[in-house]
């Protein structure tokens, strides 16, 4: 019953409950798309995101692609969830992981409106970013880690600045996401000088692009050897 997989839920009678989707891509090739993900991009009817997100789903007869631009998540995610309460069913999909840097925070953010009080909303996990890159290294990521946004459109340098500072002292390994971009030029240099305040110049450093993708690379090198510009610009 596709119905019952996409809202209806067994009460003391059949009653209908909006529950739009969220699901995570993965960083890249098809391959790594969930079977559950697949599902749910097999049987809704609506799909939102970012557009470069949403050309990675495949077109069908009654599904409608929603692409959007940069930078607008929350109002993204309020034309999704004013679409599931008309009875449509709808996914928001995100790169990588849905929850991690992604369009989750942002539709639980706009569901804090009382309108979409009724609605239930559903995470599909996917490969995050950090995962498929460590993979290509080997097992950076196997002790204590934390994942670190060098973004700040929605938070101060200075708290990403000092974040990373005290993620350094407490000698973890860190994995950086957004780490430049046409508007954040020089924040990979300035993240390096932050870190050369606390880790060795020796401290390995991994540097991984178009993970999953046929331009794909990944250099191993140092925290004092690394280019503050060499990451790739997020396309």
């Amino acid at each position: 019953m596709q119905g019952f997989r996409h809202g209806w839920h067994l009460k003391a009678i059949l009653t209908w409950v909006p529950a739009p989707f969220i699901a995570g891509l993965g960083p890249g090739p098809e391959k790594w798309l969930s079977p559950e993900a697949r599902e749910v991009l097999g049987g809704v009817q609506h799909v939102f995101g970012y557009a470069p997100y949403v050309r990675r789903v495949p077109a069908r007869p009654g599904l409608t692609l929603h692409p959007s631009g940069n930078t607008v998540e929350v109002e993204r995610a309020r034309e999704a969830l004013d679409l599931a309460l008309t009875g449509q069913d709808v996914a928001i999909v995100s790169g990588g992981d849905a929850g991690v840097f992604a369009m989750a925070a942002a539709t639980f953010e706009a569901a804090e409106d009382p309108c979409y009080a009724e609605v239930e909303i559903r995470i599909v996990p996917g490969i995050t970013a950090a995962q498929a890159a460590a993979a290509l290294a080997g097992a950076p990521l196997g002790g204590d880690f934390a994942c670190l946004s060098l973004s700040d459109r929605l938070k101060p340098w200075e708290v990403v600045a000092d974040r990373l500072r005290h993620l350094s002292r407490a000698d973890v390994a860190v994995a950086i996401y957004n780490p430049r971009s046409v508007a954040r030029p020089d924040q990979l240099h300035a993240a390096k000088a932050v870190l050369l305040e606390e880790r060795s110049p020796k401290t390995v450093v991994v540097l991984a692009r178009d993970v999953g993708r046929a331009e794909e690379s990944c250099t191993v090198t140092t925290l004092g050897d690394s280019c503050g510009t060499c990451a790739p610009w997020p396309s």
